[in-house]
Protein backbone atom coordinates (compact mmCIF):
# COMPACT_ATOMS: atom_id res chain seq x y z
CA UNK A 1 0.00 0.00 0.00
CA UNK A 2 1.40 3.31 -0.98
CA UNK A 3 2.57 6.04 2.02
CA UNK A 4 -0.19 8.22 3.13
CA UNK A 5 -0.34 12.01 2.70
CA UNK A 6 -0.15 14.27 5.36
CA UNK A 7 -3.78 15.20 4.78
CA UNK A 8 -4.80 11.50 5.46
CA UNK A 9 -2.96 10.69 8.10
CA UNK A 10 -4.98 13.55 9.63
CA UNK A 11 -8.18 11.94 8.41
CA UNK A 12 -6.83 8.67 9.88
CA UNK A 13 -6.19 10.28 13.14
CA UNK A 14 -9.68 12.09 13.60
CA UNK A 15 -11.11 8.50 13.17
CA UNK A 16 -9.13 6.80 15.42
CA UNK A 17 -9.73 9.56 18.18
CA UNK A 18 -13.42 10.07 17.40
CA UNK A 19 -14.13 5.88 17.83
CA UNK A 20 -11.97 5.80 21.23
CA UNK A 21 -14.19 8.46 22.48
CA UNK A 22 -17.04 7.02 21.30
CA UNK A 23 -15.95 3.72 23.17
CA UNK A 24 -15.67 5.67 26.18
CA UNK A 25 -18.92 7.66 26.16
CA UNK A 26 -20.59 4.09 25.61
CA UNK A 27 -18.88 3.06 28.65
CA UNK A 28 -19.67 5.82 31.10
CA UNK A 29 -23.68 6.06 30.09
CA UNK A 30 -23.76 2.18 30.60
CA UNK A 31 -21.69 2.68 33.80
CA UNK A 32 -24.56 5.53 35.24
CA UNK A 33 -27.10 3.21 34.05
CA UNK A 34 -26.01 0.29 35.95
CA UNK A 35 -25.31 2.49 38.54
CA UNK A 36 -29.07 4.13 39.08
CA UNK A 37 -30.31 0.83 38.38
CA UNK A 38 -29.03 -0.36 41.95
CA UNK A 39 -30.96 1.87 43.40
CA UNK A 40 -34.07 1.13 41.52
CA UNK A 41 -34.07 3.90 39.12
CA UNK A 42 -34.68 2.42 35.63
CA UNK A 43 -32.62 4.61 32.42
CA UNK A 44 -33.45 3.42 28.40
CA UNK A 45 -31.36 2.59 26.68
CA UNK A 46 -30.06 5.12 23.55
CA UNK A 47 -27.57 8.10 24.11
CA UNK A 48 -29.79 10.88 23.99
CA UNK A 49 -32.41 9.69 25.82
CA UNK A 50 -29.95 8.29 28.45
CA UNK A 51 -28.38 11.46 29.05
CA UNK A 52 -31.35 13.57 29.71
CA UNK A 53 -32.99 11.11 31.16
CA UNK A 54 -29.89 11.11 33.85
CA UNK A 55 -29.56 14.72 34.33
CA UNK A 56 -32.87 14.74 35.42
CA UNK A 57 -32.93 12.09 38.01
CA UNK A 58 -29.87 14.46 39.48
CA UNK A 59 -30.85 17.50 38.93
CA UNK A 60 -34.25 16.23 41.02
CA UNK A 61 -33.26 13.44 42.53
CA UNK A 62 -35.68 10.55 44.07
CA UNK A 63 -35.76 9.53 47.43
CA UNK A 64 -34.19 6.56 46.54
CA UNK A 65 -30.42 7.89 45.09
CA UNK A 66 -28.22 8.70 48.00
CA UNK A 67 -27.19 12.42 47.79
CA UNK A 68 -23.19 11.31 48.80
CA UNK A 69 -22.98 10.16 45.18
CA UNK A 70 -24.61 12.14 43.16
CA UNK A 71 -22.00 14.60 42.94
CA UNK A 72 -19.50 11.80 41.55
CA UNK A 73 -21.99 10.78 38.92
CA UNK A 74 -22.98 14.49 37.90
CA UNK A 75 -19.24 14.49 37.12
CA UNK A 76 -19.12 11.21 35.08
CA UNK A 77 -22.30 13.12 33.50
CA UNK A 78 -20.18 16.04 32.69
CA UNK A 79 -17.00 14.10 31.14
CA UNK A 80 -20.17 12.48 28.76
CA UNK A 81 -20.90 16.20 27.63
CA UNK A 82 -17.25 16.87 27.13
CA UNK A 83 -16.74 13.62 25.22
CA UNK A 84 -19.65 14.60 23.10
CA UNK A 85 -18.00 18.38 22.40
CA UNK A 86 -15.01 16.24 21.13
CA UNK A 87 -16.84 13.98 19.08
CA UNK A 88 -18.65 16.67 17.33
CA UNK A 89 -15.26 18.69 16.55
CA UNK A 90 -13.80 16.30 15.19
CA UNK A 91 -16.65 15.16 12.91
CA UNK A 92 -16.41 19.15 11.43
CA UNK A 93 -12.83 18.60 11.46
CA UNK A 94 -13.25 15.39 8.95
CA UNK A 95 -15.97 17.68 6.95
CA UNK A 96 -13.09 20.52 6.89
CA UNK A 97 -10.64 18.37 5.68
CA UNK A 98 -12.47 16.49 3.00
CA UNK A 99 -14.40 19.30 1.75
CA UNK A 100 -12.08 19.64 -1.16
CA UNK A 101 -11.83 15.48 -1.95
CA UNK A 102 -13.70 15.15 -5.12
CA UNK A 103 -13.80 11.22 -4.29
CA UNK A 104 -15.32 11.73 -0.95
CA UNK A 105 -18.10 13.93 -2.08
CA UNK A 106 -18.92 11.32 -4.78
CA UNK A 107 -18.54 8.29 -2.66
CA UNK A 108 -21.08 11.00 -0.15
CA UNK A 109 -23.91 10.19 -2.57
CA UNK A 110 -24.38 7.08 -2.40
CA UNK A 111 -27.41 5.65 0.45
CA UNK A 112 -26.22 4.68 3.58
CA UNK A 113 -22.27 6.37 2.88
CA UNK A 114 -22.03 9.28 4.57
CA UNK A 115 -18.59 11.35 5.82
CA UNK A 116 -17.56 8.60 8.33
CA UNK A 117 -17.85 5.83 5.83
CA UNK A 118 -16.70 7.82 2.83
CA UNK A 119 -13.62 9.49 4.31
CA UNK A 120 -12.70 6.27 6.33
CA UNK A 121 -12.90 3.95 2.76
CA UNK A 122 -11.17 7.25 1.05
CA UNK A 123 -7.70 6.95 3.62
CA UNK A 124 -7.96 3.07 3.68
CA UNK A 125 -7.76 2.48 0.22
CA UNK A 126 -5.52 5.08 -1.15
CA UNK A 127 -6.05 4.12 -4.50
CA UNK A 128 -9.58 2.06 -5.78
CA UNK A 129 -6.94 0.62 -8.51
CA UNK A 130 -5.81 -1.77 -6.00
CA UNK A 131 -9.02 -3.85 -7.04
CA UNK A 132 -10.21 -4.95 -10.04
CA UNK A 133 -13.85 -5.78 -9.56
CA UNK A 134 -16.33 -4.75 -7.37
CA UNK A 135 -16.59 -7.93 -5.32
CA UNK A 136 -12.89 -8.06 -4.87
CA UNK A 137 -13.39 -5.19 -3.24
CA UNK A 138 -15.84 -6.18 -1.16
CA UNK A 139 -14.03 -9.66 -0.59
CA UNK A 140 -11.44 -7.30 0.61
CA UNK A 141 -13.86 -5.49 3.74
CA UNK A 142 -14.92 -9.49 4.74
CA UNK A 143 -18.60 -8.42 3.24
CA UNK A 144 -18.75 -11.50 0.94
CA UNK A 145 -20.06 -15.22 1.91
CA UNK A 146 -17.47 -17.84 2.88
CA UNK A 147 -17.17 -20.58 0.10
CA UNK A 148 -16.86 -23.95 0.73
CA UNK A 149 -17.41 -25.80 -3.18
CA UNK A 150 -15.87 -28.51 -4.36
CA UNK A 151 -16.08 -29.58 -8.21
CA UNK A 152 -19.48 -28.42 -9.50
CA UNK A 153 -20.97 -27.93 -6.18
CA UNK A 154 -21.11 -24.04 -5.24
CA UNK A 155 -21.76 -23.66 -1.41
CA UNK A 156 -21.55 -20.29 0.49
CA UNK A 157 -21.54 -19.83 3.94
CA UNK A 158 -21.90 -16.17 6.28
CA UNK A 159 -19.73 -13.41 5.13
CA UNK A 160 -15.94 -14.34 5.74
CA UNK A 161 -15.44 -11.17 8.37
CA UNK A 162 -11.95 -10.42 7.05
CA UNK A 163 -10.39 -7.10 6.52
CA UNK A 164 -10.90 -4.22 8.39
CA UNK A 165 -13.45 -4.23 10.83
CA UNK A 166 -13.76 -0.77 11.53
CA UNK A 167 -14.63 -0.08 7.59
CA UNK A 168 -16.67 -3.13 7.76
CA UNK A 169 -19.09 -1.95 10.54
CA UNK A 170 -19.28 1.22 9.09
CA UNK A 171 -20.66 0.08 6.43
CA UNK A 172 -22.86 -2.63 7.82
CA UNK A 173 -24.32 0.48 10.18
CA UNK A 174 -24.46 2.73 6.75
CA UNK A 175 -26.55 -0.29 5.45
CA UNK A 176 -29.07 -0.27 8.43
CA UNK A 177 -29.90 3.35 7.81
CA UNK A 178 -30.36 3.17 4.31
CA UNK A 179 -32.25 0.01 4.42
CA UNK A 180 -34.68 2.21 7.20
CA UNK A 181 -34.74 5.28 5.25
CA UNK A 182 -36.14 3.33 2.61
CA UNK A 183 -39.25 2.06 4.90
CA UNK A 184 -39.80 5.80 5.65
CA UNK A 185 -39.99 6.59 1.90
CA UNK A 186 -42.13 3.63 1.32
CA UNK A 187 -44.58 4.78 4.38
CA UNK A 188 -44.58 8.11 2.57
CA UNK A 189 -45.56 6.93 -0.56
CA UNK A 190 -42.78 8.50 -2.52
CA UNK A 191 -40.97 6.30 -5.24
CA UNK A 192 -38.04 4.10 -4.83
CA UNK A 193 -35.10 3.71 -7.02
CA UNK A 194 -34.48 -0.24 -7.87
CA UNK A 195 -31.53 -0.44 -5.30
CA UNK A 196 -34.36 0.45 -2.66
CA UNK A 197 -36.69 -1.70 -3.93
CA UNK A 198 -34.30 -4.65 -4.16
CA UNK A 199 -33.03 -3.86 -0.20
CA UNK A 200 -37.10 -4.00 0.84
CA UNK A 201 -37.68 -7.46 -0.90
CA UNK A 202 -34.46 -9.05 0.38
CA UNK A 203 -35.47 -7.79 3.61
CA UNK A 204 -39.02 -9.61 3.37
CA UNK A 205 -37.71 -12.79 2.01
CA UNK A 206 -34.54 -13.24 4.14
CA UNK A 207 -35.15 -10.96 7.14
CA UNK A 208 -33.44 -7.51 8.54
CA UNK A 209 -30.04 -8.75 9.52
CA UNK A 210 -29.09 -10.71 6.66
CA UNK A 211 -31.17 -8.23 4.16
CA UNK A 212 -28.69 -5.48 6.07
CA UNK A 213 -25.38 -7.54 5.19
CA UNK A 214 -26.68 -7.98 1.74
CA UNK A 215 -27.23 -4.42 0.67
CA UNK A 216 -23.78 -3.32 2.81
CA UNK A 217 -22.01 -5.72 0.75
CA UNK A 218 -23.98 -4.19 -2.63
CA UNK A 219 -23.06 -0.78 -1.32
CA UNK A 220 -19.31 -1.80 -0.93
CA UNK A 221 -19.60 -2.72 -5.14
CA UNK A 222 -21.28 0.92 -5.71
CA UNK A 223 -18.50 2.76 -3.86
CA UNK A 224 -15.80 1.07 -6.08
CA UNK A 225 -18.12 1.55 -9.28
CA UNK A 226 -18.61 5.32 -8.47
CA UNK A 227 -14.60 5.84 -7.60
CA UNK A 228 -13.44 3.65 -10.07
CA UNK A 229 -15.67 4.92 -13.35
CA UNK A 230 -15.73 8.85 -11.65
CA UNK A 231 -19.58 8.67 -12.08
CA UNK A 232 -22.59 9.99 -9.90
CA UNK A 233 -24.85 7.71 -7.79
CA UNK A 234 -27.83 6.07 -9.46
CA UNK A 235 -30.06 3.79 -8.02
CA UNK A 236 -31.87 2.49 -11.38
CA UNK A 237 -28.41 2.25 -13.09
CA UNK A 238 -28.11 -1.73 -12.42
CA UNK A 239 -31.89 -1.66 -13.52
CA UNK A 240 -30.71 0.30 -16.80
CA UNK A 241 -27.89 -2.55 -17.38
CA UNK A 242 -29.76 -5.31 -17.67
Amino acid sequence: MPAKSLEQQQVLVLHRLRSQWMSTRHRYLNTLRGLLREFGIAVPLGVRVARTRIAHYLAQPPQELPAAIRPLMAQMLSEVKELEHHIEQSERDLTTLTRADPVVQQLRQIPGIGLLSSTAIRVAVGDVERFPCGRSFASWLGLTPREHSSAERRRLGGTSKRGDVYLRTLLVHGARSALLAAHRQQRAGRPLDHLRQWALQCERELGHNVATVALANRLARIVWATWKHARAFDGNWGRAAQ
